[in-house]
C-alpha cells in the first residue's frame, strides 16, 4: 500500500488544510499539560512552511457533541503551536462560514491558520457531504497527518476526499510504514506483547497477529481470563467469564501454528483495587479467594524478558498491569526495559501503553511510538482505515 505524501506533490503557493490529531490534554485553567500530540506534527508543519504552502490546521477536541462547548476551543492549542513553530499562528474562530472563508482566502505563503474545533459541528462526525465540501473549499489539497482518528470516516477525514485530493504527512507516512511493515513483511523473530484490561477490546489483533508472529505475550487483566481458561482459579480478578471459551480456542489455535503464546507464572495480588491496598507476590496457582492480580509478578517479567531477547521485531500494545498505581506498575516497567534492550525494530501503541512508556522514560528508545490508539488497535486487527484508504495512491 503505496500513498503519495508530502514529499511528492507541487507545494508552493499551495493552501493546504493539515487535518492534525491535537486531541490533548488540558487542566482546569486551560493550560495544556502534555503536547507530544502537537510536537509530533512539526516536521510535516515544517516541510510544509518551508515548500512556501499557506497552512490551514484543522482538528477535534474532546467530546463536544456537536455544539460549541468554551472549555473544548483550540485557542490555547493555537497558542502553543505558536510557541513550538516560532511564529504566529492564526485562529479561525470557526471551522467553515463565510468569516473562516475570508481568512483563508487571505492566508499568504508560510502564514498559518488554526481553525476552531471541528467537532463544534455534529456534521464533521455524520460526514456530511455539504460541510465537507465547505472544508475541502478553504484549499486546495488536505494532509491527513492524524492517524488517532483515521479509523473514523469522518468529514475532515475522508469526506473532504470527495472535493481534493489528500496525501499523508510525514507523521503519517510513519505510522504506514511502521505497522504496515509489521503486519506485511516482519522480521522474525517476530514478537507480539499484548496487555490491557480485557480480551475483548484485543481479540480481532490477537487473531490476526497469531498467523504472523512467533512469540505472543499477554499480560494485564486480560490475562485473567486465559489463566481461568487453563482451570487456574483467579480469586478476584477481573475475568471475562463469557470470553474463557474463547480463550481456550486461541490457547489451541497458537499451539496449531507453533507460536510460543506465554502467560504469566506469577502475580502480585491485592485485598482491594486501591493503591495502598495490601500485596503480595504469588504463583498463579495460589491466588486466594478475594484477592486480585493487578499486576505481573517478577518470575513473569524475568521469563517475558528471556522470550523478547532475541526478537528483530517488537509490537506492544497495552500494560501489563495497573500502572497508574505504583505497586502494580513494576511488571510494565519491566517489560519496557526488556523492549528498549532488545536492539529490535519497537512499535508501541495504544493510549495506556504509550503513557507507561513515558512514565519509565525509556520512549527515546522505542523505534516508533504510534499516536492511534483505537487506530492502532483496528490496523493491528488488519482492518482497512477510511482516512488512510481515502489518502491519494501512488
Amino acid at each position: 500500500m503505496v500513498k503519495q505524501s508530502i514529499r511528492n506533490i507541487p507545494l508552493t503557493g499551495k493552501k493546504v488544510l493539515v487535518r492534525v490529531d491535537y486531541n490533548v490534554p488540558m487542566d482546569k485553567a486551560g493550560n495544556i499539560t502534555d503536547d507530544t500530540r502537537i510536537r509530533a506534527t512539526l516536521p510535516t508543519l515544517n516541510l510544509l512552511l518551508d515548500s512556501k504552502a499557506a497552512l490551514i490546521i484543522a482538528s477535534h477536541l474532546g467530546r463536544p457533541k456537536g455544539t460549541p462547548v468554551p472549555e473544548f476551543s483550540l485557542r490555547p492549542v493555537a497558542a502553543q503551536l505558536s510557541s513550538l513553530l516560532g511564529r504566529e499562528v492564526l485562529f479561525a474562530a470557526d471551522c467553515i462560514g463565510p468569516e473562516t472563508e475570508k481568512m483563508a482566502a487571505d492566508l499568504q505563503p508560510g502564514q498559518i491558520l488554526m481553525l476552531e474545533n471541528l467537532r463544534f459541528h455534529k456534521e464533521e462526525e455524520k460526514n456530511d457531504p455539504e460541510f465537507a465540501m465547505k472544508l475541502a473549499g478553504l484549499a486546495d489539497v488536505a494532509v491527513n497527518d492524524a492517524f488517532g482518528v483515521s479509523h473514523r470516516a469522518h468529514a475532515s477525514v475522508e469526506g473532504i476526499t470527495r472535493s481534493i485530493p489528500m496525501v499523508a504527512g510525514l507523521l503519517m507516512e510513519k505510522e504506514i510504514a511502521f505497522l504496515g511493515r509489521a503486519l506485511a513483511d516482519p522480521l522474525h523473530p517476530f514478537a507480539a506483547i499484548i496487555g490491557g484490561a480485557k480480551v475483548s477490546d484485543k481479540i480481532g489483533v490477537i487473531e490476526n497477529l497469531l498467523n504472523k508472529v512467533d512469540v505472543l505475550i499477554i499480560g494485564g487483566g486480560m490475562a485473567n481470563t486465559f489463566l481461568a481458561a487453563q482451570g487456574y482459579a483467579t480469586g478476584a480478578s477481573l475475568v471475562e467469564t463469557d470470553k474463557v471459551e474463547l480463550a481456550k480456542t486461541l490457547l489451541d489455535r497458537a499451539k496449531e501454528l507453533g507460536v510460543k503464546l506465554m502467560l504469566p507464572v506469577d502475580v502480585i495480588i491485592a485485598d482491594r483495587f486501591a493503591a495502598d491496598a495490601a500485596c503480595q507476590t504469588v504463583s498463579v496457582s495460589d491466588i486466594a479467594a478475594g484477592w486480585m492480580a493487578l499486576d505481573i509478578g517478577p518470575a513473569t517479567s524475568a521469563a517475558f524478558a528471556a522470550a523478547l531477547k532475541d526478537a528483530k521485531m517488537i509490537i506492544w500494545n497495552g500494560p501489563m498491569g495497573v500502572f497508574e498505581m505504583d505497586a502494580f506498575a513494576q511488571g510494565t516497567t519491566a517489560i519496557a526495559q526488556a523492549v528498549a534492550e532488545t536492539g529490535a525494530i519497537s512499535i508501541v501503541g495504544g493510549g495506556d501503553s504509550v503513557a507507561a512508556l513515558e512514565k519509565t522514560g525509556l520512549a527515546s528508545k522505542i523505534s516508533h511510538i504510534s499516536t492511534g490508539g483505537g487506530a492502532s488497535l483496528e490496523y493491528l486487527e488488519g482492518k482497512v482505515l477510511p482516512g488512510i484508504a481515502a489518502i491519494t495512491d501512488c
